[in-house]
């Protein structure tokens, strides 16, 4: 489809010469007419529906003096006229000039739910609270709170915990996201008791300078005259400056020490039901052992290990297996020995099954061979399948490291030879762990041990990352997130996602598995530690053709989800936008379509479409692509049976400028015309809809370069008649063509 029918400079208004990237406003919210900027503030935008944080309302004008109370000067400063008593009642008048446009966006957290979540609070966890928190009024010592500590403290935690203990119960609590370039004072949203909470923990874009500190010094008086918090928790490794410290309105407090971690595992066993689990848990010292110096995060993840573990051993317990397998007579684990197995990182082992280069297998040797840690990955991944599915995709794994020479005259042994004068499958499986029935289905029901052997192989071994990578991905049975290889992909995504990491994945396996790729991308944005660079990833892949189909996949997953933040479905948006405008591939730009047609349904997204075409009619570059493509998916909207455009479009949506647009181009007028001919269908029989669709329509139709759209379209509209038995198609063409040139242009011989 060709950039032509979407070209701005139809538009009347200026175009901008660059994309809406991350720190600019993706124009998906208000329909309302732009106001006249106030004085003073010439560049002000318009407010953006999608921003959560509203400004108060001004002060009536019946209730203040008419002349101005406040007047913002071209400087810095801001002179107040009038009593000094008046200036207390119109500190909503001073938010209001202050505020920016592109706010931080965020997500209310219940107080309820946040005292209800687990909580463990260590001695020195005491002690920091004890220095945020005055005890004479049970409230922050300051309006700003930075927490300085390592990653996976559970820093984020004891910030939400302490606002939805320490603020009053009118206060609302929000968690925002860090969607910006750089820190700024700007983007901080400020409202009347509220409590924001705000990560800054992406290595690049969060670096906290000492300029941000003093901006943020100055919002600490404003947050204290609206009686609101902000609470600030900030990765060690991005508090580097030694002028970093306290300011005035602002509080730094460093959190060196993690929670306890048996107290946090207890807390959210307890918290989820598992009281039993706990006092068992108690009497397993060795299990208990290993849960010593895990940060919170770990400590959470054992949590969910051990609750998993739990319900295993009783449904195995309760059930009489039908599988015999060549172990018959052993005793069944005990819940002691699975728990600790489970929390167990099994590194000893691996050392051992790792060693020492063994191209022979032997019983008093642990070390594996090659091909038998290809096995073992194999199993780590698909836990229980048939062994021919096990055997391939060790084998392919094999392969994928350049170990399997099978090209006509390659050096060593052939495939088969190797296999042959190996052990045989059965006995390999055995020797890594596994069981196999009498079905000869592989038995591998060591999911925590599996984690550690991914884990242990990457750490390990640098040049089996790639490889890896690439294996996990073509063994993928589907793009869901339960496929044993998309869940370890997403692990492994969500453990090491550094930005090297993601240009690796996307680069293997972008072109080859793209639906694999946006489900692992979906699980790295929705996490809090990597999400921002993952989205920060996919913003460059948009631009490129092999990458789209992947991007696309995972913003109309996020779009669909009604749950999903605010803020990620802006991302979204601002990525499907980026693809559209960047790629003038056909294929992708059908795609982009589909997408678009899929989403319309979803009325939380319809707007987001409607802004998309709010943009491409104010002429901005970025949105012409993608807001044509909007303006086509909205046209499949229907309201009680007619098609929303035509009985309730929205006031800043110009739909018959837009049909006249992409019926004048040949690269969009017969998907219009299509789209347009179900219009007229779905409205024939009812005479007052018919004729107020078609007023709107004929004068979309007549102008410059539309006899060919016009007869192409009423050619599509023949067999379709009114409820009086009037042909559509006769009936615009007498509409459409002046009586002293029917002669000239017949609409039969035209529509032969």
């Amino acid at each position: 489809m060709p950039d032509a029918p979407f070209d701005p400079t139809r538009s009347d208004s200026p175009s901008p010469t660059s994309d809406a990237g991350e720190n600019q406003p993706n124009d998906s919210g208000d329909w309302l007419p732009r106001r006249r900027p106030s004085i003073g503030a010439p560049d002000q935008p318009d407010t953006n529906l999608d921003t959560p944080f509203r400004s108060p309302t001004p002060p009536s004008p019946d209730a203040r003096p008419t002349t101005p109370n406040v007047h913002e000067t071209n400087g810095a400063a801001t002179n107040v006229y009038g009593g000094a008593e008046v200036v207390a009642n119109i500190i909503e008048q001073v938010i209001l000039e202050t505020r920016k446009r592109d706010l931080l966006e965020g997500i209310e957290k219940g107080r309820k739910d946040l005292l209800d979540q687990p909580f463990a609070r260590s001695a020195h966890w005491e002690t920091v609270w004890e220095q945020i928190i005055d005890p004479a009024t049970s409230r922050p010592h300051q309006p700003v709170t930075i927490i300085v500590a390592p990653r996976s403290y559970g820093s984020t935690t004891l910030a939400l915990r302490l606002l939805a203990e320490h603020t009053t119960d009118n206060t609302t609590v929000v968690k925002l996201d860090a969607d910006w370039k750089t820190p700024s004072k700007g983007r901080l949203p400020l409202e009347k008791a509220h409590a924001y909470q705000l990560d800054l923990k992406h290595p690049e874009n969060d670096q906290v300078s000492a300029d941000f500190l003093n901006a943020l010094s100055e919002h600490a008086t404003h947050l204290r005259s609206c009686r609101s918090y902000l609470v600030l928790t900030v990765a060690q490794d991005l508090w580097k400056d030694h002028r970093l410290s306290d300011r005035d309105g602002i509080q730094v407090v460093r959190l060196r020490e993690a929670p306890d971690a048996q107290e946090v595992v207890e807390a959210h066993l307890d918290a989820h039901g598992y009281g039993q689990l706990v006092t068992s848990l108690r009497s397993f010292p060795k299990a208990t052992a290993s849960l010593r110096g895990l940060t919170a995060v770990a400590a959470v993840r054992a949590a969910l290990t051990a609750a998993v573990v739990w319900k295993e051993h009783f449904h195995t317990s309760s059930t009489h297996s039908l599988v015999q397998t060549e172990c018959d007579g052993e005793t069944p684990a005990t819940l002691e020995e699975r728990i600790i197995a489970a929390l167990t990182d099994w590194r000893g082992e691996l050392d051992s099954r790792f060693g020492e280069m063994n191209s022979l297998h032997t019983h008093d040797n642990p070390s594996l061979t090659v091909e038998d840690r290809c096995l073992l990955l194999a199993l780590a991944v698909q836990q229980s399948a048939p062994m021919p599915v096990v055997a391939r995709s060790a084998a392919a794994l094999l392969k994928a490291i350049g170990d399997f020479p099978d090209a006509p005259g390659a050096a060593g042994p052939s495939p088969t030879l190797s296999a042959l004068a190996g052990r045989g499958m059965r006995r390999r499986v055995q020797d890594v762990g596994g069981q196999v029935d009498m079905q000869d289905t592989v038995v591998f029901d060591r999911p925590a041990y599996g984690r550690a052997v991914l884990e242990y192989v990457w750490d390990n071994y640098d040049v089996m990352r790639k490889p890896l990578l690439t294996w996990l991905a073509g063994t993928a049975q589907s793009a869901e997130p339960e496929d044993h290889a998309v869940a370890a992909l997403a692990e492994l995504t969500v453990r090491h996602g550094t930005v090297d990491y993601l240009t690796t994945l996307g680069d293997l396996i972008s072109s080859s598995q793209p639906k694999v790729l946006g489900a692992v991308m979906e699980s790295a944005v929705r996490n809090e530690h990597v999400g921002r660079l993952a989205w920060e990833a996919l913003y460059g892949w948009a631009e490129q053709k092999s990458y789209a189909p992947a991007v696309i996949t995972l913003c109309r997953s996020i779009l669909e989800d009604s749950s999903a933040a605010t803020s990620l479905a802006k991302r979204a948006m601002v990525r499907l936008r980026r693809v559209a405008h960047k790629n003038t591939d056909a294929t992708v730009v059908i795609q982009v379509q589909a997408a678009f047609d899929a989403l319309v349904q979803y009325p939380n997204v319809t707007e987001r479409l409607a802004g998309e075409v709010k943009g491409w009619q104010q002429g901005k570059l970025s949105s012409a692509r993608s807001g044509a493509l909007a303006f086509l998916a909205l046209m499949n909207m229907r309201h009680d049976g007619t098609p929303w455009l035509v009985c309730a479009p929205p006031s800043n949506i110009d739909v018959q400028r837009a049909v006249h647009d992409l019926l004048s181009s040949s690269g969009t007028a017969a998907e219009v015309i299509s789209r347009l001919t179900d219009w007229i269908r779905s409205c024939a029989n009812d005479p007052s809809a018919y004729a107020q669709l078609r007023e709107q329509l004929l004068p979309a139709l007549r102008g410059h370069n539309m006899f060919e759209a016009g007869m192409k379209l009423m050619n599509e509209l023949r067999g379709i008649s009114t409820a009086e038995g009037v042909s559509v198609a006769d009936d615009f063409y007498n509409h459409l063509v002046d009586g002293r040139l029917r002669t000239v242009f017949p609409l039969e011989e035209n529509l032969a």
